[in-house]
């Protein structure tokens, strides 16, 4: 890893979207309903492409004030064998569209909580997935998990039904931060528990942490870095607090004098990444850094990365289901995304039809300037000749204002254009967001960036 300067830290310190689609989700539309999903899953029957599915979990025990994820808070667990009910439906609802036995070779739950679920719960989702779809052997299947409603017993169980990745909560280990957040789990609670997902014979375990949180200073994220160090998951994922209160309501309960300033949250994102480097850790790119054995960085330096609503993936390019509240799929040339809210969902579970409420058919300039983007984000270079075969374009003709603006880019360092493609260098790939962003002609157009997390 080559550090930024922090100049280039400061000057990048610009909101932008994080490009698990493109275009981004703002961009749905409501015009976009159940037939057009349908119709886009008829394209694809009988063919046997490999899908990749997501299943959304919306419930948590305690809200975090920090979380902008669609949750739903309670403590009434039997909520969950409900939803389950619902997931069914949906699940049916695809069987119809798709036919028996699509092959699916990846899987991820995620929340909310999903280990809200009861291991019986979580058994029954799990058949029900299988009696639907062909969960390919040797297939990744990962789990997000709360610290807080696991033992090494229940680790153990969540490894017999097949998941074989996991990424656990951390945020923070410092004791006031996590006070401030609502989200109290001593790190001795998570040392006990990677040393269990280790001997259980989990293949990655992922650890996420949030820079930039109340209470937080340089030098109690430090301590957590050293922390983080010894742990030594196989892979981090290192967000930003994006503090949008007037968005997420949950951030209401957070005071903005307690959040660090902006010099204090770049010091911060620079002590990471100097102590992911000297503890041996691969930038993946974009707020991803592996141990160099793991998956995730051997498809890297493989050209193999791939990336999708979860974020940066090994498996290769493919459609993706989502099941669930406010999930959104990718299937062909569309987006689409799930009704928001569980009463929403049922009703149209109700009536028979796909919990479809918002979404987008693609254009062919979309399809083409997705290409360049996520070759920016997960390869980090776009080959002309490529793009130019792919999508009957000339690169240099169709994107000359684009690679013009990438000029000051280049001045700084960041990227290295010629007559073949465009390469991020290893300074760039710090700030692949805003480079990829050149490329957004809807956020290039409107300028209104206020929704999105700033990208350092």
């Amino acid at each position: 890893m080559h550090p930024l300067p922090t100049e280039l830290l400061r000057r990048f310190d610009v909101a932008g979207p994080r490009y698990t689609s493109y275009p981004t989700a703002d961009r749905f539309v409501e015009a976009f309903g159940p037939a057009d999903l349908a119709g886009a899953l008829a394209q694809r029957r009988g063919l046997s492409l490999p899908l990749s599915l997501y299943v959304h979990i919306p419930f948590c025990e305690s809200l975090c004030y920090y979380c902008a994820c669609n949750k739903i808070i309670t403590r009434r667990h039997e909520r969950g064998a409900d939803y389950l009910d619902l997931l069914a439906r949906e699940v049916d609802l695809y069987l119809e569209q798709l036919g028996p036995a699509q092959p699916v070779t990846q899987l991820h739950l995620g929340g909310g909580t999903p280990t809200f679920l009861s291991d019986a719960e979580l058994e029954t989702l799990m058949a029900m997935l299988r009696g639907t779809f062909q969960l390919v052997p040797g297939g990744e299947c990962s789990i997000e998990v709360d610290p807080r409603t696991v033992d090494a017993q229940r680790l153990r169980r969540l490894r017999e039904l097949g998941f074989n990745r996991i990424s656990f909560g951390v945020q923070d280990f410092d004791p006031d931060v996590q006070q401030a957040v609502h989200r109290v789990q001593p790190a001795e609670q998570v040392f006990g528990l990677m040393d269990a997902a280790r001997a259980i014979g989990f293949d990655s375990v992922n650890v996420d942490l949030i820079y930039g949180l109340p209470k937080q200073t340089p030098r109690s994220f430090a301590r957590t870095l050293e922390q983080v160090a010894c742990l030594r998951p196989d892979r981090i994922a290192l967000y930003g607090y994006a503090h949008l209160p007037e968005r997420f309501k949950p951030q209401r309960r957070i005071l903005a004098a307690d959040l660090p300033d902006a010099g204090g949250k770049l010091a911060m994102l620079t002590q990471a990444l100097e102590a992911f480097r000297e503890a041996g850790y691969v930038y993946i790119g974009m707020d991803h850094f592996a141990l160099p054995g793991d998956a995730l960085a051997v498809a890297q330096r493989q050209g193999r990365l791939h990336r999708n609503f979860q974020g940066y993936s090994t498996q290769p390019d493919c459609d993706l289901v989502g099941l669930g509240v406010s999930a959104i799929s990718r299937v062909g040339a569309t987006y689409s995304q799930n009704a928001k809210t569980l009463d929403d969902y049922r009703d149209h579970l109700g009536q028979g039809r796909l919990p479809v409420v918002r979404g987008l058919a693609l254009t062919r300039d979309d399809l083409a300037r997705r290409a360049v983007i996520m070759a920016l984000m997960c390869q980090g270079q776009v080959l002309f000749e490529s793009i130019d075969t792919a999508w009957l374009v000339d690169c240099r003709e169709y994107f000359a204002a684009e690679l013009e603006q990438l000029r000051e880019h280049e001045a700084l360092g960041l990227v290295r254009i010629d007559g073949d493609g465009l390469q991020v260098t290893a300074t760039g790939w710090y700030v692949v967001r805003a480079i990829a962003m050149v490329f957004d002609r809807h956020l290039q157009a409107d300028r209104n960036r206020a929704s999105f997390s700033r990208i350092l």
